[in-house]
């Protein structure tokens, strides 16, 4: 899937979700990049192999003061090619993605 097509998608599907996670996530930054740096290749279709779909870079809102120093904007990162293969068991995303 082409990435305009795949960031569409998941804008989307953070588009969808309910008002309680939303509001959670809204100074969270999401980035998409093709796999986890220490990840050797990417996986076939079908292969089994855990996969890491992604990664949050932050501090966890329940961990955060007023009192703490600025760290810089939380952002997660979601690896396209891995969830990409991992779409047959999620058929909703495997839907959009045709």
């Amino acid at each position: 899937m082409k990435r305009e097509h795949f960031v569409k998608v998941v804008e989307e599907t953070l588009d969808s979700l309910p008002r309680e996670f939303g509001s959670r996530i809204r100074n969270v930054a999401v980035l998409v990049e093709d796999m986890p740096p220490n990840q050797p290749s990417p996986p076939q279709p079908g292969q089994q192999r855990r996969l890491l779909l992604g990664l949050f870079h932050g501090v966890p809102m329940t961990k955060k003061s007023t009192f703490d120093l600025p760290t810089g904007p939380d952002h997660v990162v979601l690896y396209q090619k891995n969830i990409e293969a991992s779409a047959p068991l999620r058929p909703k995303f495997a839907n959009k993605s045709a």
